[in-house]
């Protein structure tokens, strides 16, 4: 199918009724559809990967266009270009963290964008460099402790930033590192200790719900197998 195919498609599965329950969430409704992300997963399955229609869908502008696009781009042909100009589009916490989880972390670029990113001040660009480190600490398999623990000074560094969706993020990224594997998770448990002793509000709230969810029995039992 080419994007305009998939677009009318979008909006047969359109839920208008469903907009300000989105809303209520914190979602960006301007140009959405609310059309589920299954079936969206279902559309990307149907049509494959495909750079060029991916592309065409993101010029649309439409919200849930957006995110298939970033399940059907290809990451081998992703550009720092079109990286830096899709984050600049981020205008709602959903569209950032489906696009670095099913596209930005699996491209060439996406260790530095993750360091990157972390230290600029846009809301969505700073969530989306955190966002980055939770995702990979789920998806590279490959990637080493060490770069892991090269993460953490700016997770600690950034956690005085208290913006909601910035410091989700860092929380986000903290706990992600710290349930990756055993030794992982001994020096994100003691950074998460470290943050709940901070004076800064933010610091302290990251380090608490971090420490819970790494303390938590279901989390170790899963480490120790």
């Amino acid at each position: 199918m080419n994007a305009t195919e998939i677009v009318a498609r979008l909006k047969e599965l359109s839920r208008p009724d469903q907009l300000e329950g989105m809303a209520r969430y914190g979602i960006n409704t301007q140009n959405a559809l609310a059309v589920r992300i299954p079936e969206l997963r279902k559309i990307a399955r149907e049509n494959g990967r495909d750079h060029d229609v991916a592309l065409d869908l993101w010029a649309t502008g439409i919200h849930e266009a957006r995110i298939l696009a970033a399940m059907i781009c290809e990451p081998q042909k992703a550009t720092n270009a079109q990286l830096e100009e899709w984050v600049a589009d981020f205008n709602s916490w959903d569209l950032c963290d489906q696009v670095c989880s099913n596209f930005f972390d699996k491209t060439a670029f996406a260790w530095d964008k993750a360091r990157e990113w972390s230290g600029r001040n846009e809301d969505f660009v700073k969530r989306a460099g955190f966002t980055l480190m939770a995702c990979l600490a789920v998806h590279d398999k490959q990637a080493t402790d060490a770069a892991f623990l090269d993460l953490l000074p700016i997770i600690e560094r950034q956690s005085i930033d208290g913006r909601n969706y910035v410091k989700k993020a860092v929380n986000w990224a903290l706990r992600g590192i710290g349930k990756r594997n055993r030794a992982l998770h001994a020096a994100a448990l003691a950074l998460s200790q470290t943050l709940l002793d901070a004076d800064d509000k933010a610091a302290r709230w990251i380090g608490r719900d971090a420490h819970r969810e790494l303390s938590d029995e279901k989390t170790l039992s899963r480490l120790k197998g």
